[in-house]
């Protein structure tokens, strides 16, 4: 019988303060420290807790940090550079903050020139996609990351992985009260929501994941240590495996089955693109035809069995607002693995539960 995981809200800003501080305390300079904070709380806001892009990952930090497998003051540098192009080595630093530079880097070339591409070897874990891509949004792009990852993905008809979930987001702004955001891994699922699964007790769809042995199952815990499939089966290999020859392949860095290998140097490659929507018409005439392409969708028929039509970023804009106002549901383990981290590493800063979440979906 499924149980549903204990979860507390908690105060945004305490939240915020708390990971910042604890960031801080690992090692990282104050500014580095407040972009990886934001970037944890914007995920943390968007998505659901078992997909693990979260505040949870303040502790994985402090376990990486403290076995010197990242470098929190690496700093990056630029390998090559052109007016719409860069090349650039985060060595294997925090791939959070590296990121969001690298993007800062995206965006002002394309306010010079209409479109700039920063193209990122040796860094690590770089947190959801759609960060960066909706890093592009408050300078007037169209924002696009992607990146490459451990091999979890098993190629079409294989039983062994050989590419990553290689997520992609692809963010644009509308004139509906949230922007567009794509968001998506090139895997149904992941591990850390199969982890969710089997503590709920349930079931998870056949198509998340096949068992070491190769066969198909429902069960999250026989298929914990197998590979998981693509999206669209062929269609989810293909796309992850070019992910693969635009990041990797093409930065000189780690693809297939090198990235993560080493856990003192984990090889993982981005990818940013920004575009300037001023380069082709007023920003404010992109964001109210965006807006009729969305009521264009959303005017359809729904299928039977569903209340509504929803365009991508539309439900991660409705989690945001609720849990901005109702307090962050954090998983009640994560919780107080966090409590105790901030005793050990001696912050200011605590965190208080608002009570208990009470709300029936993420």
């Amino acid at each position: 019988m499924s149980q549903p995981i204990a979860m507390t809200n908690i105060d945004r800003s305490a939240l915020r303060q708390f990971v910042a501080e604890g960031f801080e305390a690992l090692g990282l300079t104050a500014g580095d420290a407040g972009i990886f904070a934001d970037a944890l709380i914007f995920s943390e806001l968007r998505f659901h807790p078992g997909q693990g892009q979260g505040v949870a990952r303040l502790r994985r930090y402090h376990d990486r940090i403290s076995k010197g497998e990242v470098n929190p003051r690496a700093g990056w540098s630029i390998i090559k550079e052109g007016p719409a192009l860069a090349l650039v080595d985060a060595h294997n630093g925090i791939g959070t903050v590296a990121a969001a530079k690298a993007m800062a880097l995206a965006i002002k070339k394309a306010k010079d020139g209409g479109i700039g591409t920063v193209i990122m070897r040796n860094s690590t874990h770089y947190g959801s996609s759609a960060v960066h891509a909706c890093q592009a949004l408050d300078q007037g792009c169209i924002g696009i990351a992607y990146t490459n990852a451990g091999p979890e993905m098993a190629p079409w008809g294989g039983r062994e992985g050989v590419t990553g979930t290689n997520p992609w987001s692809i963010a644009a702004p509308s004139d509906q009260g949230f922007p567009t955001v794509l968001d998506i891994a090139l895997t149904t699922a992941g591990k850390g929501m199969m982890n969710w699964y089997i503590r709920e007790g349930k079931k998870m769809p056949l198509d998340w994941a096949i068992t070491p042995e190769g066969a198909e199952t429902d069960d999250p815990a026989a298929a914990l240590n197998g590979p998981l499939l693509g999206i669209g089966g062929h269609k989810g290999y293909g796309l992850a495996f070019m992910t693969e020859a635009l990041t990797g392949v093409l930065s000189g860095g780690g693809f297939g089955l090198t990235p993560y290998a080493d856990p003192m140097k984990l090889d993982v490659s981005h990818s940013f693109t920004a575009i300037d929507i001023s380069w082709f018409m007023d920003p404010d005439d992109y964001a109210a035809r965006m807006g009729q392409f969305v009521q264009m969708a959303k005017s359809r028929a729904p299928r039977p069995g569903f209340d509504e039509i929803l365009v991508p970023g539309e439900q991660e804009a409705r989690r945001t607002a609720a849990k901005s106002e109702n307090g962050v549901p954090i998983d009640d383990l994560v919780l107080a693995d966090m409590q105790a981290l901030g005793r050990e590493l001696g912050l200011n800063t605590t965190l208080e539960g608002l009570g208990p979440y009470r709300g029936a979906t993420l």
